[in-house]
């Protein structure tokens, strides 16, 4: 666990400097007591806290492969290759909300239905759609189609829920993924405890998730591997604040015979951004192989340790994130279960991969524009080596093919960002942000050679 020169550098920069101006956030240790006050008993009734709303998002991708990358698509029965790709979808959710029925145990019903209209339906354009746009077997746009996203009950005791059915959840293993058009969701049981002031408990076991871009419910898969599937997810864990300066988060998570996987959040606060705030987040992930081994042989240690410092409008953030095992850091596909610093449009998590990210913000409100923002960041990743790779347990199938090619393979992105959400009126928290994303991979990197544009909008609204 060595970190690089410049690491180092940005370690001792920040710290030093941080620590002149760290007076303002409270470091006061927080005792852990009994909530104050029972959501349930506070709880409206049925029909009375009723909600009906929703978002609508607009959402636009073009990308483009270099250096000699292609994307395919069948026309006629032929395979044709081109180097761009375009994905343009209206995505909708209605969402239909109870509240909790009164007494010591309430009951509510959760309910949204999921709209998707293809605006650019091309199949040059589209290539086959993957987990963007919607397209059949022959690799045509599915033009509109809907689905029940969310559908679920909730049993709430004090502070405590229970839900049942199609939802939301969100932990460091397993977690909601809302970056296309539409999310995902999955299907389950779950529980979240906050019967403590600075203590919360969650946990879950589902079986089905519902993919951002698919009508139907699918198994669990891994984000790297080759199509292995599994029936079974369980989680559980607990979210705790120390500190008024420190929350920490520790959740564990069993994948029915692929792996199990273990995460440990760290983010702490110092000093105070009119001068100068420091912080600092830490994120851990162990994964070992479990049961009938279905992703082969993991033995994994993840980790990535940024620092950042802020001052009135600006921000600056250093971020370190390392790999040490043979295969890629791998979690669940149609998830966003990676809280990894350097995650970006490549994930920077190949086997025994290091990284390295610089990132500067920019929040307008400071110069009279509320709402404005502004981003840029580079980063570099390199000494992938897959070379050690013996891990595929006799099934070729669903190892991670190709991994041992990779000797020594590096790669950069940078990118740079906008976003603007408007502060008062009829369309008051939409947002609309405009992305431009260069990444460029060594000859066998597994992410290769890409650009792309995206402009998203989404729109808030209530009906009811």
């Amino acid at each position: 666990m060595k970190l690089s020169s410049k690491a180092l550098l940005a370690l001792a920069i920040s710290s030093i400097t941080a620590t002149a101006y760290a007076e303002s956030v409270s470091q006061d240790f927080v005792p852990t007591t009994l909530a104050g006050t029972s959501a349930q008993s506070e709880a409206k009734g049925f029909i009375e806290d009723f909600s009906l709303g929703g978002t609508t998002r607009n959402w636009y991708s073009h990308e483009s492969k270099y250096r000699g990358g292609t994307f395919e698509y069948k026309k006629h029965g032929q395979t044709l290759t081109d180097r761009n790709r375009t994905n343009w979808v209206q995505g909708t959710i209605i969402n239909a909300s109870s509240g909790f029925t009164q007494g010591t145990v309430g009951v509510k019903t959760e309910l949204a239905v999921y709209n998707a209209v293809v605006l650019d339906r091309s199949k040059r354009d589209i290539k086959g759609g993957s987990n963007r746009t919607l397209a059949d077997s022959d690799g045509d746009a599915v033009g509109q189609w809907s689905k029940l996203g969310l559908a679920n009950v909730q049993f709430r005791v004090s502070n405590t829920t229970l839900t049942a059915g199609r939802q939301n959840f969100s932990s460091g293993i397993v977690d909601t993924i809302g970056n296309r058009a539409l999310p995902s969701s999955f299907e389950g049981v779950s529980f979240n405890s906050e019967e403590f002031s600075n203590l919360s408990f969650q946990g879950g076991v589902f079986d089905r998730v519902s993919p951002r871009s698919e009508q139907s419910l699918s198994k669990f898969r891994s984000e790297y591997g080759n199509g292995a599937e599994t029936d079974k997810v369980s989680t559980l864990g607990l979210n705790y604040q120390p500190l008024k300066s420190l929350k920490v988060s520790v959740f564990g998570a069993n994948v029915k015979d692929f792996w199990n996987q273990y995460y440990f959040g760290a983010t702490h606060e110092l000093g105070d951004a009119q001068q100068l705030a420091l912080t600092t987040g830490f994120n851990y992930y162990k994964t070992v192989d479990e049961g009938k081994k279905e992703m082969g042989e993991i033995d994994n240690d993840t980790f990535s340790l940024s620092l950042g410092l802020a001052h009135q409008a600006h921000s600056l953030t250093f971020s370190y994130q390392q790999v040490n095992g043979n295969e890629y850091f791998d979690y669940l596909h149609e998830t966003n279960g990676i809280y990894l610093a350097n995650s970006l449009t490549s994930d920077f998590n190949g086997p025994n991969e290091k990284s390295f990210q610089v990132a500067y913000g920019i929040n307008m409100a400071e110069y009279g524009v509320p709402g404005l923002k502004f981003n840029i960041y580079s980063a570099r990743g390199w000494g992938i080596d897959g070379t050690h790779y013996t891990g595929n347990n006799g099934r070729a199938k669903f190892a991670y093919d190709g991994i041992q090619s990779q000797d020594g393979e590096k790669h950069q992105e940078y990118g740079i960002g906008g976003s603007y959400a408007i502060q008062s009126g009829p369309l008051k928290a939409t947002t609309v942000r405009a992305t431009y994303v260069e990444h460029r991979g060594s000859e066998f990197q597994a992410d290769g050679s890409i650009k792309e544009f995206r402009l998203v909008t989404t729109v808030p609204f209530n009906i009811l």
